[in-house]
């Protein structure tokens, strides 16, 4: 008997290997009847709905997230499930909004939007990226992309990840103590673990300089939100993502002074969805004749 697949795009379900009954959910209409004997679901990007199905997939063997992170879904997975991410898709669509969210605080493009509605003129210079020192904190694939564009802004380039790694000029996370007072733009892309959780809090943010960057494309509640609103606006934010979130209508982050918000959009342009979909056909073969999957991250 055919096996059966759940996936995003009908593209996907056309091109599937043979021996694999391929179903479509894209996330906003209604699942495709019992899910009980679906084995391999690719989740829809995105659809905060679609991980609800897992519970009503007893012989589902794999789950493929088109995110980077994945610490929401471990608690979904029973003992068997291969959870795989969706590692690589997202390196330049985050890198390339990161590199917008500094660019747009450091130039003001804000406040000159601001002007262009009221008709109004109004002459300043601003900061620059160029030779600011910037703190990556988080170094993997999408830090990597960034450290590239970021340099051919000429800026300079700190790493920082959970541990040191010499050989690659990467510090560890016990460093940060002494990397920020020097940096002019922190950029967080750490995933959210134990470790992780309120990283950057009220101590860390008064080691940062006055009008000092806080970017962040990683994890709402990595960054501590009450702390940097208690920063006033000495510390400024450019956030793609919050915590809360979906940040509600009332909350004071939006109108915090030195805060620009964009609503978790980093990861969704178009140039995500053709390599997501190469990724999920290559996972498909891969599954059907055997292979070693990609992007393993919890094994079944």
């Amino acid at each position: 008997m055919d096996e059966r697949v759940l996936v995003p795009w009908q593209e996907t379900r056309e091109g599937a290997p043979g021996d694999l009954a391929v179903d479509v959910y894209d996330g906003d209409s209604e699942p495709p009847g019992d899910l009980s004997d679906v084995v391999f679901f690719v989740l829809p990007y995105y659809r905060r709905q679609a991980p609800k199905l897992v519970p009503s997939m007893p012989r589902l063997r794999v789950l493929q997230t088109l995110n980077a992170g994945y610490d929401d879904l471990l608690p979904l997975l029973r003992p068997g499930v291969t959870l795989c991410n969706g590692r690589g898709l997202h390196d330049a669509s985050t890198a390339e909004h990161a590199l917008g969210l500094i660019l747009a605080s450091q130039r003001d493009f804000p406040r000159w939007r601001d002007a262009q509605r009221e008709g109004r003129w109004d002459t300043e210079h601003t900061r620059s990226l160029t030779d600011s020192r910037v703190l990556i904190i988080g170094y993997g694939s999408i830090g990597a992309a960034l450290d590239t564009r970021l340099r051919a802004c000429e800026a300079e380039v700190v790493r920082v990840a959970r541990r040191p790694r010499p050989a690659e000029d990467v510090h560890g996370i016990a460093d940060l103590p002494r990397l920020l007072p020097s940096a002019d733009i922190v950029v967080l892309i750490a995933p959210l673990t134990a470790d992780t959780r309120g990283l950057i809090g009220s101590r860390e943010l008064a080691l940062l300089r006055d009008d000092a960057l806080v970017v962040n494309v990683g994890r709402g509640p990595v960054l501590d939100t009450a702390a940097l609103l208690a920063e006033n606006g000495r510390v400024r934010a450019a956030l793609d993502v919050t915590d809360p979130e979906p940040l509600p209508a009332d909350h004071p982050l939006w109108h915090a002074p030195g805060v620009f918000i964009t609503p978790h959009v980093a990861g969704g342009s178009a140039s995500f969805y053709p390599r997501a979909k190469r990724l999920v056909a290559e996972q498909l073969r891969r599954f059907a004749t055997g292979e070693p999957l990609a992007n393993v991250v919890r094994t079944g």
